[in-house]
């Protein structure tokens, strides 16, 4: 299986979330399958259902992060430095609009655009990787062609 890079920060989240996954929403889940079963006949018990279908979403969940953790190549940004990689932070400038905006790249599983972490795969990272400051760059976007001046790369 190829390995899947992560920050230190996503694998801790992922991390966590698994953990009260495991120690707080299974146990919880167990006990409301518990009373649901109380209540009589399951053909017709909604909140059974209910919690069955749940239970399944929590499970696949947590076989879901187990997954992609055991896949997990954790890499410190901060033992990087030169060109834009995995792990970069990046300062851009739109060059129509002169909105400054900056990144972080992360892998797939840690990306969240409004926290400022870019997913690796995302067409702005494909079309950073490589470049340095003061590059300009073309990004063709869902939301049509763009243009970015690099104006910051760290590694923190």
């Amino acid at each position: 299986m190829e390995k899947i890079p992560m920050t230190a920060g996503g694998h801790a989240a992922l991390e966590v979330e698994l953990k009260q996954l495991k120690s707080v929403e299974r146990p919880a889940i167990i006990r409301a399958i518990a009373e649901a079963r109380e209540h009589g006949d399951l053909s017709e018990n909604a909140e059974y259902h209910s919690a069955k279908e749940k239970q399944s979403f929590i499970e696949g969940r947590i076989k879901e992060l187990e997954g992609i953790l055991s896949l997990a190549e954790v890499i410190d940004p901060a033992k990087l430095s030169g060109t834009i990689k995995f792990g970069a932070t990046v300062t851009l400038v739109d060059e129509d609009t002169e909105e400054e905006k900056t990144y972080q790249i992360v892998g797939e599983h840690e990306a969240s655009i409004e926290k400022g972490l870019l997913n690796i795969k995302s067409p702005i990272a494909r079309a950073l990787i490589g470049k340095e400051e003061g590059d300009s760059v073309e990004v063709r976007t869902p939301g049509g062609d763009r243009a970015y001046e690099v104006l910051k790369v760290a590694f923190i």
